[in-house]
């Protein structure tokens, strides 16, 4: 008889913070300090405020460890934080990773709109980066945004890029 493995449990760690150095170096060093290890991270700066987010994993009393210590770590340092328990992502086997690249006019609804378009066609979101910028010529806002999405299976590529550049 085999024992059911044990579903690995993360923590999904938020922050917003003024340094991103200190930000990084103080919940990684805490993370470690409590037993557990950094999975992913994303660090990005809006500003004068930095974002973090960690993807953190460890036994389940080092994870409670962690996240009971996180407050009183926010305090103290100054910065905010947001905890979430999360599980694995289930494996898509079928599904297809794919790049969609948006140079544009900016509008205040454009990404909104975009999300709409993938959500129509059951195409889920992996990451998304988009930045505007001041066209040198012409003076008007544009936006460059990155959709890193996952199609499902089955999915025609070329259909659903005619559909894109129709959009």
């Amino acid at each position: 008889m085999s024992t059911p493995t044990v579903r690995e449990q993360f923590l999904v760690i938020s922050a917003l913070g003024a340094n991103p150095m200190e930000l990084t170096n103080i919940l990684c060093r805490a993370s470690n300090d409590n037993r557990c290890s950094v999975v992913t991270s994303r660090l990005t700066r809006h500003g004068e405020c930095s974002a973090l987010v960690l993807q953190v994993t460890g036994s389940w009393d080092a994870l409670a460890r962690f996240e009971a210590a996180l407050p009183t770590l926010a305090k103290k340092h100054t910065f905010t934080v947001n905890v979430v328990r999360s599980a694995e992502l289930e494996v898509r086997p079928l599904s297809l990773p794919y790049v969609a690249y948006v140079s544009a006019a900016y509008r205040p609804d454009i990404i909104n709109e975009l999300c709409q378009f993938f959500i129509d066609h059951n195409v889920e979101l992996e990451n998304l980066t988009c930045d505007t910028y001041q066209a040198p010529q012409t003076g008007g806002t544009m936006l460059n945004a990155t959709f890193t999405v996952t199609l499902p299976a089955g999915t025609q590529i070329s259909w659903l890029r005619d559909q894109f550049l129709d959009f």
